[in-house]
């Protein structure tokens, strides 16, 4: 009888048989569903071609050089004539061609030797009749003692007069130099690195703040009553549109009124200046007693007559960046790059004018409605807040999903009354009654975990549709070249950033963050104080290495259009001609090669 560790073996063995045969099979069908085919790699047809592209990428097209083309003929008669044919004499210390015989019959093979040409070298071998029409026989490969023989067949044509032979070679002269390849692969290599360059910056900016929303550690402290989040819900939208017309409004005036470029510069000074000016009076660090009901007021109406000067004042500054930079474009010459830099750093200003008031009156009355709502369920009786929470988040919910339905109506166009509002308003306003009627008014919801899911996947979502498929979008969008390029790496790194710079914070050590927390410190000081100091080293180490890559991307969304000289690549591989492709991709190695090493350096040095 088996005893209890014979038959554990027994079993194991048979576990690992059955595991090898299942792998077996898993592998068999990925050689079937992958089409290996391993008669193809035997195909003469197909070692002929890869020999052939092989020689051509060991040879990229980079120098050339001067050439000068030497000709030489010699005569032959076809057919040979009754009395036959001699051909003349040729000088033996000059290249000459030797035609055996020397007439033949038409379409008869003949053979020709050269000889004192120039050592490996080669070239056509043509047959010229009276008429001049080169016809080539086939080719010539001159050896190292600058001799060479090859069987031709004439052409099937007679002509009673002399007719030629001619052996055409092209010698070097002079120093090598830069073929009009590499000058083309030099021009967009540059291209890659500065698009790379640029999308980088882009992904670094933005990423740095949107990384904090996708950390666990700093959005888990976040809460706030359901009253807060449901004021949120209905400020923000509001807040949004108004700053959108605050901004459309100043647009409309700045242009309608001309003003001239020392108006537009002392309104630029005067317009910040006016708004510290108020602020420090309207917000000051120390009373000594509550202002009353028209200080208040006088307050307020002061704060938006200064914020909307300080807006005015950042329309003047892009209007005057354009000025300048449409001023020095003609005057700087080969450096009028510079000018249209600035020009375009202005234009920059003005479309981002919208997003920037936007985004700080949203702020600002998300604030103002966070307050609000906590001093209704902090201080108010019970039922009171109770039923202000009630009837806030039924509204708030209601609102926040017709939202949501407009968005998808924008994609799929349904224009149908009943499921943009009375549905989605419908069903909001239960699940707002539903929530509100659920939880006490002081109950504080995890806001800040809901954001920290919602953001991570947003950016996963982002981060999983390749640069290769956003530059396609791009490209319809602003046109085929390095700017589509630009836009969709820039979208792609915001996303992958995101999510390392969000996992570094999330790494960080709680101490110091604690600490800082105990002192009283906000939000805001926290994170300054206690968790940009540990982020900054590996922060540098992630972009550079997001440069590298992006690098290496564009070389790939070039194939789409994306620019750089993975667009130059992608053409000399559909021409076949590979000794260019071989140049596109020695410059993508020394380049990719070189980032590594510098990255290395200043890894080392700041990190």
């Amino acid at each position: 009888m088996f005893t209890n560790k014979k038959y554990r073996a027994i079993l194991r063995s048979i576990g690992v048989g059955l595991a090898v045969l299942f792998a077996l099979v898993v592998y068999a069908y990925g050689f079937q569903v992958t089409k290996v085919n391993l008669e193809e790699t035997r195909s003469p047809r197909r070692q002929e071609q890869l020999v052939r592209i092989l020689r051509a990428l060991a040879r990229p097209d980079i120098f050339t050089y001067d050439k000068i083309e030497v000709r030489v003929e010699q005569p032959i008669m076809v057919p040979c004539p009754a009395e036959g044919f001699v051909p003349p004499s040729v000088d033996p210390d000059e290249p000459y061609l030797v035609v055996e015989p020397s007439c033949a019959a038409p379409g008869e093979t003949v053979t020709i030797s050269g000889f004192n040409f120039e050592p490996n070298t080669r070239g056509p071998i043509a047959f010229i009749p009276p008429s001049e029409v080169t016809l080539q026989l086939g080719t010539m490969e001159v050896d190292a003692n600058g001799q060479f023989r090859v069987e031709v067949k004439l052409p099937k044509r007679s002509e009673e007069v002399v007719q030629y032979i001619r052996a055409t070679t092209r010698e070097n002269v002079g120093p090598p130099k830069l073929t009009k390849t590499a000058l083309d692969t030099w021009e967009k290599i540059v291209e890659t690195i500065f698009l790379a360059l640029l999308a980088t910056t882009i992904g670094t900016i933005l990423g740095v703040p949107l990384s904090f929303f996708a950390a666990k550690n700093i959005m888990r402290d976040v809460k706030s009553p359901l009253i807060s989040i449901a004021l949120n819900i209905l400020s923000i939208p509001v807040a949004i549109l108004i700053g959108i017309n605050i901004t459309k409004v100043i647009n409309d005036l700045t242009t309608r009124f001309v003003f001239s470029g020392w108006g537009e510069l002392v309104g630029f000074i005067l317009g910040p200046l006016l708004f510290v000016l108020v602020f420090r009076w309207a917000v000051p660090a120390v009373e000594d007693q509550s202002p009353t009901l028209g200080l208040r007021v006088a307050r307020v109406a002061s704060l938006l007559l200064s914020s909307t000067l300080l807006v005015t004042s950042l329309k003047f500054l892009s209007n005057l960046t354009i000025r300048a930079g449409d001023f020095l474009m003609p005057r700087l010459g080969g450096w009028s790059f510079i000018g249209k830099f600035v020009r375009d750093l202005g234009d920059i200003l003005g479309m981002l004018l919208v997003v920037l008031v936007a985004a700080a009156i949203a702020g600002i009355f998300s604030n103002i409605a966070d307050r609000i709502g906590k001093k209704i369920a902090y201080k108010l009786p019970v039922i009171p807040a109770k039923v202000i929470t009630m009837v806030i988040t039924t509204t708030a919910f209601a609102s926040l999903l017709i939202l949501i339905m407009a968005g998808i109506n924008w994609f799929y166009q349904l224009n149908n009354p009943v499921v943009l509002y009375w549905y989605p308003g419908g069903i909001g306003a239960l699940l707002g009654l539903a929530t509100s009627i659920k939880l006490a008014p002081k109950d504080d919801l995890p806001v800040g975990i809901v954001i920290y899911y919602v953001s991570r996947t947003i950016w996963n979502g982002l981060r999983s549709i390749e640069a290769l498929v956003w530059v396609i979008v791009f490209v319809v969008w602003v046109g085929i070249g390095p700017f589509a390029g630009v836009l969709a790496l820039s979208l792609h790194t915001i996303a992958a950033l995101t999510k390392l710079y969000s996992e570094q914070v999330e790494s960080i050590m709680p101490g110091p963050l604690e600490a800082i927390t105990a002192t009283g410190a906000n939000r805001l000081q926290t994170i300054v104080y206690a968790v940009i100091p540990q982020i900054i080293p590996p922060y540098i180490s992630f972009t550079m290495y997001r440069w590298d890559i992006n690098v290496r991307m564009s070389t790939i969304i070039g194939f789409a259009g994306g620019g750089g000289i993975g667009f130059l690549l992608y053409q000399n591989i559909n021409l076949l001609n590979y000794r260019a492709a071989s140049a596109q991709m020695l410059a993508i190695a020394i380049v990719v090669a070189a980032m590594d090493y510098l990255s290395s350096k200043m890894r080392e040095k700041f990190v």
